[in-house]
């Protein structure tokens, strides 16, 4: 796997507590932008939620939405399309602190990034399968970043070195904590 990109965003992958729980947000009706699963967002002014910028501080990642469309009928997606209208929306984000991620990088990794802060890639994903397909951005190491490298994720086919290593993150610029600073 390692040696293939295939990037997949920010996964949820362990909590401290052993359950992983998304919280019930919303998403404006008619947002103008499509919000993958796993892809990371932010809470914005009026308390909805919006697709994260590379440097935004953000809350967590996408998981799902569901609605009742324009039609009356109910709908459940991994994916909120761009500007889809509808009532009722309740978009499911992972928004505690503690929770662990995967992520692949964009490039080789070695475990001296271990404790390095990186932000993602572009906003991007895959129309049919809803999934984001952002990566960590390897060469965006910075003091202050999006998430901080914890260690690679073990498995036969991903470890240090690899041309794409899958490794373990947490939200080092989370909207509800202040900054992890890198050590």
């Amino acid at each position: 796997m390692s040696s293939t990109s295939t990037p997949f965003g920010l996964k949820p992958a362990w909590h401290p507590s052993g359950n992983i729980r998304p919280d019930a947000l919303s998403i404006a009706t008619g947002y103008t932008s499509t919000i993958y699963q796993y892809q990371p967002v932010k809470i914005v002014a009026d308390g909805t939620i919006e697709a994260a910028a590379v440097n935004d501080r953000f809350v967590g990642s996408f998981q799902g939405v569901e609605w009742t469309d324009t039609d009356g009928k109910r709908r459940v997606s991994n994916k909120w399309t761009a500007s889809t209208a509808g009532t009722d929306i309740v978009a499911y984000v992972t928004t505690d602190p503690q929770i662990r991620y995967q992520m692949q990088g964009d490039e080789t990794m070695t475990a001296a990034d271990i404790g390095e802060q990186y932000d993602f890639t572009a906003a991007s994903g895959n129309a049919t399968t809803g999934l984001s397909t952002q990566a960590l951005d390897v060469s965006s190491t910075a003091t202050n970043a999006a998430v901080q490298v914890l260690n690679v994720i073990p498995g036969p086919d991903n470890a240090w070195g690899d041309s794409y290593p899958v490794v373990e993150v947490r939200i080092s610029e989370h909207q509800f904590v202040a900054d992890i600073a890198a050590f």
